[in-house]
C-alpha cells in the first residue's frame, strides 16, 4: 500500500522540463518509456521486499518449531501445604 504513494514521485522523474531563456519558454515533457522504467523497478523491489520479508518468516517459524521446552510443575506441593495448614 505504501509503494503506492511512490507512483507521482516516479512520475516527476519521467519529466524532462526544457527552459528557452532567450523566448522566456518553459517545456515539459513526459517520457513514457521513462516512468515505465521506474513504475518496474518499484514493483521489482516490492517484490524482492515481500520476498524477504516472507524467507525471514519462514525462517523464524522453522526455528521456534526446534525449540524444545520442558516444564516441571509439582502438583504435589499444593497439597502438601492444605495438609501443613489443617494441622
Amino acid at each position: 500500500m505504501r509503494m503506492l504513494f511512490l507512483i507521482p514521485l516516479v512520475s516527476l522523474g519521467a519529466c524532462q522540463v526544457t527552459e528557452d531563456k532567450g523566448n522566456n519558454q518553459v517545456t515539459v515533457q513526459y517520457n513514457q518509456d521513462v516512468a515505465q522504467n521506474a513504475a518496474a523497478d518499484v514493483v521489482n523491489g516490492a517484490k524482492e521486499a515481500g520476498a524477504a520479508i516472507s524467507n525471514s518468516a519462514s525462517d523464524a517459524a522453522d526455528k521456534v518449531k526446534n525449540v524444545d521446552v520442558d516444564v516441571n510443575v509439582d502438583t504435589n506441593k499444593a497439597d502438601n501445604n492444605k495438609a501443613a495448614n489443617s494441622n
